[in-house]
């Protein structure tokens, strides 16, 4: 039988009834539990539908729901929001530092997905406190204190890792390596060994030159299959992908590691340095399937929350 939605009678006073149901009759706690179930996108929509619906939507009980597991651990005691929404759009603008600034948070607006980004002292990067090869650079567009910038090494290696736990379940992360370059040498012919995966596992892997003017040569038209070549971002760095991983929930004590590696060739500078490893969940599609990705930034690793699908509501 199908359910017929259609306005009150009664001078058009905005109330909803599917058949002789007055959906703005239910206690507004029940509604906002309905509510709760959704996403804060579907939350925002839901508010502009009556009244009694706004202020359900909008209640601390919804937002709440939002937030991730004991997400008081990660607020400065130093901040207070008048709600929850406050609360929560403030983690989804604002990235909050954690574990001793070895951490960045932050929650993906659509979605709610939580998001970390990986310090560069959290990363293990091969000879980085050798003086010869790395040196440690204060920047104001990096979100930590100093990012290590290359000088020259024949051995280049980046790892990342981060707990299985704290990232989203039933979600497809892709990492990406974000950094800067310029008048780098030794990227533009020998390219960098990338993957995602547990470990202990092969994982995905791939290949990318890190320079963005990398020339093709006589006999390579087009670059091989998985050879990538980074892609400018809007905030002036580059960012090329690593590699993905689908969580699916079945192990929550293993750990997910993202590599960069080239042994092949000295590379290096005239000037180059690396931001870090970002890596995120991603956007949620409500049929079959949700999509993540994890931003890998040379120095600093991130998790990321997104939506499958371009949403342009805003909350």
């Amino acid at each position: 039988m199908k359910s017929k939605v259609s306005e009150m009678e009664g001078g058009g006073n905005g109330d909803l009834s599917i058949d002789t149901l007055n959906l703005n009759a239910l206690p507004q706690d029940c509604i906002a539990t309905i509510i709760s179930f959704t996403s804060p996108r579907d939350a925002c929509r839901l508010s502009i539908v009556s009244t009694i619906f706004k202020l359900a939507a909008e209640s601390d009980a919804v937002w709440e729901s939002f937030l991730p597991y004991q997400y008081q651990a990660l607020i400065p005691s130093s901040l207070s929001f008048s709600s929850k929404k406050e609360l929560y759009l403030s983690l989804c603008e604002n990235p909050v530092l954690i574990e001793g600034g070895r951490k960045s948070f932050w929650l993906e607006k659509v979605s709610g997905k939580k998001c970390y980004m990986l310090s560069p002292k959290d990363l293990y990067i091969e000879w980085v406190n050798t003086p010869t090869y790395w040196r440690w650079v204060s920047t104001p567009e990096a979100r930590f204190e100093e990012v290590p910038e290359l000088l020259s090494v024949c051995w280049f290696e980046i790892r990342g890792k981060i707990s299985i736990s704290r990232l989203s379940l039933m979600t497809l992360y892709k990492a990406y390596l974000v950094f800067k370059v310029h008048d780098v040498y030794g990227f533009d012919y020998y390219p960098v060994n990338l993957s995602v995966g547990l470990v202990g596992t092969d994982g995905s892997m791939r290949t990318a030159y890190l320079d963005p003017e990398h020339v093709l040569t006589e006999q390579q038209s087009t670059l091989v299959e998985d050879e990538m070549l980074p892609k400018a971002r809007v905030d002036g760095w580059l960012e090329v992908e690593l590699g993905e991983f689908f969580n699916e929930g079945c192990i929550d004590d293993g750990e997910l590691e993202m590599t960069a590696i080239e042994i092949d060739g000295v590379i290096g500078r005239e000037d180059s340095f690396s931001r870090g490893l970002r890596s995120g969940p991603s956007r949620l599609i409500y049929v079959t399937q949700i999509w993540a990705w994890i931003h890998s930034q040379l120095l600093n690793l991130l998790l990321l929350g997104k939506a499958c699908c371009h949403v342009n509501t805003r909350i």
